[in-house]
C-alpha cells in the first residue's frame, strides 16, 4: 500500500498530524499568555493612574492583596463576591458560544431575586419553600434572558443593545414593585418588599462564612462545561458560533439553540439573583442592584466563554472588588476606586482579542 509523502520524505498525515499538536499547543499557549499580559498590562496602567493621584502603587496593590486574599476573613469575603460573578458571568459566556454579545445579566438577576422574594413571602410550605425561590428565580431570570433570544432569532434585533435595555426595564420594575405592591409598610428610609423569615434563609457552608452560593456557582460551571464541550448540543451551538450559514446547510435548528442557550445563560443569572436574597439580604430592594451583572460581563470576557475558566476570573474579580473597602480607609480613595480597575481590565481585555492566533514564532521553517 502506497503512502504520500510530503517534499521532505515524511508521511503527510504524520505531518499534518504534527501541525494540528503545534496548532493545539500554540492556542493553550494563548489561552494563558494572552489575557495575563493583559491583565499585567491593566495593572501597570493602574499602577501610574495611582502614581499621579499620589499614592505608592506598590502600596496600593499590596493593600488589595491583603483586602482579598491576605487573611482568612478576606478570603472568605473574595469568595462571597465570586460566587455571583460566577453565575452571571455565565449568562454571557453561554450566548458568546454562539457568538451572541449578551449583556443582561444585571436584569436577570434583580428579577431573580424579586421573584425568588416574591415566593419566599407568600409561599407557606417550609420543606420546598428555599427550592422553590431558586427554581422560580432561576426560571424567570432564563425567562428574561430568552426574550432577547426570541427577538434576535426570530426579529433579527440586535442582542446586546436588547439585553442592554432589559436590564434597565428590570430596575424599573424593581423599583416599582418595592416601592408599591410589594412594599413593606414597615421599609421608610429604603423600600423593599416583606422578609422571607429567618427560617427560608440559607445558611453558610459548613465551617465557613460563605453562603451555598458559591456551591451552586462551581455547579453550574461545572454542568455547563460539560454541556458546551462534551455534548451533541454543545458541538451544536459552536457550530453556529463558528459559522451560522454551515449550521443551516447541515440541518440545525439555529433559532431553537438561541433560544435555549440565552435561557440557560439567564437561569444561572436568576439563581445568583435568589441566592442574593435568600442568603444575604432577606428581603427584595435597591440592593439587588450591586453590579455582579455587568462585572459578569468582564468575567466571561477574560475567560474567553470557558464555564471552568470563570471560577479563577471571578474569583480575581472578586478579590479586587472586596478590596475596595481597604483602599477606601487607608489611602483615602473612593470606594468605586476598583471600578476604575475593572474597566481597564475590560479594555485590555477587547483590545487582546487582536493577538489571537499570530505565529509569534516560526513552526515550520523548513516549509520555505
Amino acid at each position: 500500500m502506497a503512502i504520500a509523502l510530503d517534499v521532505a520524505g515524511v508521511p503527510a498525515a504524520a505531518s499534518e498530524d504534527d501541525e494540528a499538536r503545534r496548532a493545539a499547543i500554540r492556542r493553550a499557549i494563548e489561552s494563558i499568555a494572552v489575557p495575563g499580559a493583559a491583565i499585567g498590562a491593566a495593572l501597570l496602567l493602574f499602577g501610574v493612574f495611582m502614581a499621579l493621584t499620589g499614592r505608592n502603587p506598590l502600596a496600593v496593590y499590596r493593600e488589595m492583596f491583603r483586602g482579598s486574599f491576605g487573611t482568612w476573613f478576606s478570603f472568605q469575603n473574595t469568595l462571597q463576591r465570586a460566587a455571583p460573578l460566577m453565575l452571571t458571568a455565565l449568562a454571557t459566556a453561554l450566548p458568546l458560544r454562539l457568538g451572541l454579545v449578551v449583556l443582561g445579566g444585571e436584569g436577570a438577576m434583580v428579577l431573580g431575586g424579586l421573584a425568588a422574594a416574591a415566593v419566599g413571602i407568600h409561599l407557606h410550605a417550609p420543606l420546598s419553600i428555599k427550592v422553590a425561590m431558586l427554581v422560580t428565580g432561576a426560571l424567570v431570570g432564563g425567562g428574561w434572558i430568552a426574550v432577547a433570544g426570541a427577538l434576535r432569532a426570530f426579529r433579527g434585533v440586535n442582542e446586546t443593545i436588547s439585553t442592554l435595555l432589559l436590564n434597565y426595564i428590570a430596575i424599573a420594575l424593581l423599583n416599582h414593585l418595592v416601592e408599591g405592591p410589594l412594599r413593606d409598610p414597615a421599609s421608610l428610609n429604603k423600600p423593599s418588599t416583606l422578609p422571607i423569615g429567618d427560617d427560608n434563609m440559607l445558611g453558610p457552608l459548613p465551617g465557613l462564612d460563605v453562603h451555598w452560593g458559591l456551591v451552586w456557582g462551581l455547579g453550574a460551571c461545572l454542568l455547563f462545561w460539560v454541556l458546551m464541550q462534551r455534548t451533541t448540543f454543545g458541538f451544536a451551538a459552536r457550530m453556529v458560533g463558528g459559522n451560522v450559514r454551515a449550521a443551516l446547510l447541515n440541518g440545525l435548528a439555529v433559532r431553537r439553540l438561541i433560544v435555549v442557550v440565552t435561557f440557560l445563560g439567564g437561569l444561572a443569572a436568576g439563581v445568583a439573583g435568589a441566592i442574593e436574597v435568600s442568603a444575604i439580604h432577606g428581603t427584595a430592594n435597591a440592593s439587588l442592584v450591586t453590579g455582579y451583572g455587568y462585572t459578569g460581563v468582564l468575567v466571561a470576557f477574560i475567560a474567553r466563554a470557558n464555564p471552568i475558566a470563570i471560577v479563577p476570573v471571578a474569583i480575581l474579580l472578586g478579590g479586587i472588588g472586596a478590596s475596595g473597602g481597604l483602599l477606601q480607609r487607608v489611602f483615602e480613595l473612593p470606594d468605586a476606586t476598583v471600578n476604575v480597575l475593572q474597566g481597564i481590565l475590560f479594555l485590555a481585555i477587547l483590545l487582546s482579542d487582536t493577538f489571537y492566533g499570530r505565529r509569534w514564532l516560526p513552526l515550520r521553517k523548513a516549509a520555505a
